[in-house]
């Protein structure tokens, strides 16, 4: 059965499961899994009934992504929203459960995406934007994982660069996306702080910390987005950052710098100025070196082109974009920033409108638009 064929299905298998009781919008991730897994398993193992496999297999999904976010609304009732300064609290099974899902059979790749699904609370969509691959990919790396774990004993606990990597990417997706985790991730870190003295996971609490001290500042009233440089910084929590950059400053101390202490004295600098005037870009591109030659990252060398652009000008900034993959996700509002820097508004409101068609969420989408419109209305005067 060809793709199109396969969708068709798609519509009476989405209706069933809403019949069944559940929500449209859980029963929807639940059929586009159920598709991915029929592209991945049906050319080799074509099924007798493909509309009754494929509510089968969706149903199925359906629970367990209801199982999984039962789980963590039940990890979020452990605290309050603000997660509270000083030592943790006492310790739950859920930091052991990352421990076990990052176990040493697996790839650190694929123990991320498993434990990000099975205890993060994740979806494979989520995930894969996480990852920038797309979502079927995912899906395969997931299934694999979960077929690799379910043949060995788990009883080998997975090591702590990995664990870190999971609470790093569960502290963005409650930081940035539609599934509030970022105080459980914080929460977590200063568990395993508690637990391990290692640099690198002070280095992520601080990192934690400082992000979130900005939080109250990010979206307005109406809930559209505040670029940082427009952020009232009076909002911003003094305690989260000073108790941040005194972590940072305890593990920069040390000597062994790692990705995610250097990500952490960016956003120092960023919550130290008084001002975004007053921001030190020049030393901020000084850190973005530093992390690119540790993680050879595209999206740190992305971040890293918009300090440039403030640290040297808006035409540095965009020589440093043309080194970078035209697809990059973001890349196109990066270019649209530093163009209408240099003055070029047409083009920027061109890029504003085309970075929004490619935006991740919806709020991400109704700011570049906005910024598009705000232009394009300067143009006509």
């Amino acid at each position: 059965m060809d793709e199109v064929h396969l969708r068709s299905l798609t519509p009476s298998v989405l209706g069933i499961l809403v019949r069944r009781g559940a929500d449209f919008a859980a029963a929807e991730d639940a059929v586009q899994d159920a598709l991915v897994e029929a592209v991945r398993v049906w050319p080799a193992d074509p099924p007798r009934d493909p509309k009754g496999w494929l509510v089968t297999v969706a149903w199925r999904k359906f629970l367990d992504a209801t199982r999984a976010d039962a789980a963590r609304r039940r990890r979020e009732d452990l605290h309050e929203e603000q997660p509270p300064p000083g030592p943790a609290p006492a310790v739950d099974d859920t930091l052991q459960l990352y421990f076990l899902c990052a176990h040493p059979s697996l790839t650190p790749s694929s123990a991320v995406a498993l434990t990000l699904r099975a205890v993060g609370g994740l979806t494979t969509r989520q995930i894969a934007q996480a990852y920038l691959v797309p979502e079927a990919t995912m899906a395969q790396r997931i299934s694999r994982a979960k077929r690799t774990v379910s043949t060995v004993r788990l009883d080998r606990p997975g090591d702590v660069a990995t664990v870190l990597r999971v609470l790093y990417l569960v502290f963005n997706e409650g930081y940035s996306g539609d599934i509030d985790l970022a105080a459980e991730a914080i929460r977590l870190t200063r568990q395993l702080a508690a637990a391990i003295d290692h640099p690198e996971v002070a280095g992520l609490l601080a990192l934690m910390l400082l992000h979130h001290a900005r939080r109250p500042a990010r979206t307005a009233p109406d809930g559209s987005l505040v670029p940082l440089a427009e952020q009232d910084r009076g909002r911003w929590d003094t305690a989260a950052i000073a108790e941040g950059i005194r972590i940072l400053q305890a593990a920069l101390a040390r000597d062994r710098l790692g990705e995610f202490q250097a990500q952490a004295a960016i956003a120092a600098l960023h919550a130290d100025a008084p001002t975004a005037e007053e921001t030190d870009w020049v030393q901020i591109v000084e850190w973005y070196d530093e992390l690119a030659r540790l993680t050879d990252s595209p999206v740190v060398r992305l971040n890293r082109a918009v300090a440039v652009g403030e640290a040297d000008g808006p035409r540095a900034g965009l020589a440093a974009l043309d080194a970078l993959d035209a697809s990059l996700p973001r890349r196109t509002a990066v270019a649209a920033y530093l163009h209408e820097r240099d003055g070029d508004l047409a083009t920027a409101a061109r890029l504003y409108a085309e970075a929004a068609h490619k935006a991740p969420d919806l709020a991400e989408r109704d700011h570049l638009t906005r910024q598009a419109a705000r232009l394009n209305s300067r143009l006509r005067r």
